[in-house]
């Protein structure tokens, strides 16, 4: 995948076996709190100083999330949701090829505005798009579940 200009895959390489072991150890700890009490002790940079952060509901959600793909040894690529992505971008993030993204953006699929000759499109728009095909994935499977039951 082609990662926006800003961004970097974790650490330049896949998660390593200790990379996963903490993210699994931290990610148990985390979960084993209550919602909205996941408290972490760090040190102050300056100072050294222990500091404690107490994480709201959606932090702790996102870091946990987070962990559970790197504890899987996952590549992880964070996407600001009101990010421009060019064309590949977002056919790599839809695992599509890029002239299939083209014919989908020609026929209005998703937004998308031009900057020069060439498109872009804003990450929330393919993240939703990207949800409805798989629930409209889902039901047709659901569908043909369905049907194969009825033969049986």
């Amino acid at each position: 995948m082609t990662l926006p200009a800003h961004s970097e895959p974790f650490g330049g390489q896949m998660p390593s076996a200790s990379d996963r072991q903490i993210a699994n150890q931290l990610r148990r700890m985390l979960a084993a709190q209550k919602s909205g009490e996941a408290t972490l002790r760090v040190r102050e940079p300056e100072t050294k100083k222990p500091v404690e952060i107490t994480l709201t509901p959606a932090m702790s959600d996102i870091f946990l999330e987070l962990l559970r793909h790197i504890g899987s040894g996952h590549a992880v690529t964070l996407v600001p949701i009101q990010e421009m992505l060019t064309t590949q971008q977002a056919a790599d993030l839809l695992n599509v090829s890029r002239p299939h993204l083209i014919k989908l953006l020609e026929q209005g699929a998703m937004p998308h505005t031009f900057v020069g000759r060439h498109r872009r499109i804003k990450a929330e728009d393919i993240f939703e798009y990207k949800a409805k095909r798989d629930e409209e994935r889902s039901h047709a499977l659901a569908s043909l579940i369905g049907d194969d039951a009825d033969l049986i």
